[in-house]
């Protein structure tokens, strides 16, 4: 009934991997959300709240929010810029720069699984369309 239907599909399709992500980032006390947000502060840190939003696709009041969640987990920290004083960069804490490789190794482990479960060719040409879908949603 719905099988071409893209709503049901990316839908159906996100509630699936964030099973395979949960638990992949559950050891870590983290969501998937959390979890990349980390990701992007460890590749940039002092990036402010409006860039990873932008990088991750999602709302600022959202990266806000995670962001606090991991400040409050002592992962994050903001600090008040050099340049800009109304400006906060965000930087990883020990803590969260600790957790730099496990969740990197993490998450290339569930690319891995993923990969096998549907075939290399299938999930690079889903990832690869669904990200060309995004962009011209945008």
């Amino acid at each position: 009934m719905f099988d071409h239907c893209l709503y049901f599909n990316s839908s159906a399709l996100a509630r699936l991997t964030e099973r395979e992500w949960t638990t992949a980032y559950a050891p870590f006390g983290l969501t998937p959300a959390q979890g990349f947000v980390l990701r992007v502060v460890l590749a940039s840190p002092g990036s402010l709240s409006s860039e990873v939003a932008s990088l991750l696709g999602i709302a600022r009041p959202t990266a806000t929010r995670l962001i606090d969640n991991l400040c409050d987990k002592e992962l994050v920290e903001r600090r008040q810029g050099e340049a800009d004083a109304r400006e906060w960069g965000v930087y990883p804490t020990q803590a969260g720069k600790a957790l730099d490789r496990p969740i990197t190794e993490a998450s290339a482990q569930i690319a891995r699984t993923l990969r096998s479960k549907i075939g290399r060719e299938l999930f690079e040409s889903t990832v690869s369309g669904m990200h060309d879908v995004r962009k011209a949603l945008s």
